[in-house]
């Protein structure tokens, strides 16, 4: 199959387009025909993008991105919840190869019906973004209405879920975000956006009950500050992991795969309540390109790679019927 790999320890500019074997479903997973993914720079600083479980080097070729939007070839044992044919959106082992490929494996729990209303490459980048600020304000902590939830990087790709989300929740929202998306982060539901790179947010917030960090360093540092005595705070950023700060250690949190909010996910969308914001999108053999352009940042949402074209996909789908 067609796929975009790694054949050492390397960053995106040593990504190689060419043929791979294609992959087969063990029990539980299901066999994706690729229609799109979405590209993570900070996946190539991942643990799981280089190493197993065991801390042991995963096996050459490596295929990056982990999340996917397209149509199931097959089906191994024991899958029940889908078959040949369905249209889904997902995401797959971090420690598995990932979708830059006409085909990848995911567990059939990790899967969800694509929303009806995106097209695949915009349903590929949102499961990723989406669970991230689903899990951040709902299971890490718990934002309710009335709470005033201050949301760093509410213009990248988890910021702009998460900003809609504390929206829906009913939370007043406080944004930080460069002068050129304040506006757009406004429009999104927040209540104030401020421009980081001209105010800094500790003097002009105070008695915030969630911060959701998607920045790290001294803006995470910083946000301690700005908590009510019981407030609480969320990052995703790595380094907080491994920081000396027992707080930072403990805010951190890692994005796992779960079909079910992502069903519920894809039906706010369809349902209008949730938008999904697709910065730009590139050819599979692209993806070098595409890294480039991410690497820039100042992105509303992220990039998507297409790996089948759409009349394509339309061929595919009279064989399942």
């Amino acid at each position: 199959m067609k796929a975009v790999y790694l054949e050492t320890k390397a960053g995106s500019e040593s990504l190689i387009f060419g043929e791979i074997p294609r992959p087969s479903p063990k029990a539980g997973e299901v066999l994706i025909k690729v229609c799109a993914t979405a590209i993570t720079p900070t996946e190539l600083q991942w643990a799981p993008t280089f190493n197993q479980p065991s801390g042991e080097p995963r096996p050459f070729p490596i295929v990056l991105s982990h999340e996917f939007s397209g149509v199931i070839e097959s089906t191994g044992a024991n899958v029940t919840n889908v078959r040949a044919g369905d249209e889904v959106c997902g995401l797959n082992d971090w420690f598995a190869n990932g979708a830059q490929a006409e085909y990848c494996v995911a567990a059939a729990s990790a899967l969800a019906p694509k929303p009806k209303s995106l097209r695949h490459s915009e349903a590929a980048v949102a499961p990723i973004s989406a669970l991230t600020a689903w899990q951040g304000l709902m299971e890490k902590t718990t934002v309710e209405r009335n709470h005033r939830v201050l949301i760093h990087g509410g213009a990248g790709g988890v910021g702009t879920f998460a900003v809609q989300l504390a929206r829906w929740r009913g939370a007043k929202v406080i944004a930080t975000a460069s002068a050129s998306n304040v506006e757009f982060v406004r429009a999104l539901g927040a209540d104030q956006v401020i421009d980081y790179q001209t105010t800094r947010f500790e003097d002009v917030i105070c008695d915030v009950d969630v911060v959701f960090d998607v920045v790290g360093g001294d803006t995470l540092e910083r946000s301690w500050k700005v908590l009510k005595p019981d407030g609480k705070l969320v990052t995703i950023v790595g380094s907080a992991r491994a920081s000396s700060n027992p707080r930072s250690r403990d805010a951190f949190m890692l994005v796992r795969a779960d079909g079910g909010q992502l069903t519920e996910i894809g039906k706010m969308i369809d349902a209008g309540e949730l938008r999904v914001f697709l910065e730009a999108v590139y050819s599979l053999d692209s993806a070098r390109e595409a890294y480039a352009r991410a690497q820039q940042g100042k992105m509303r949402g992220k990039i998507a790679l297409n790996v089948i074209e759409n009349q394509n996909l339309d061929d595919r789908r009279k064989n399942f019927e």
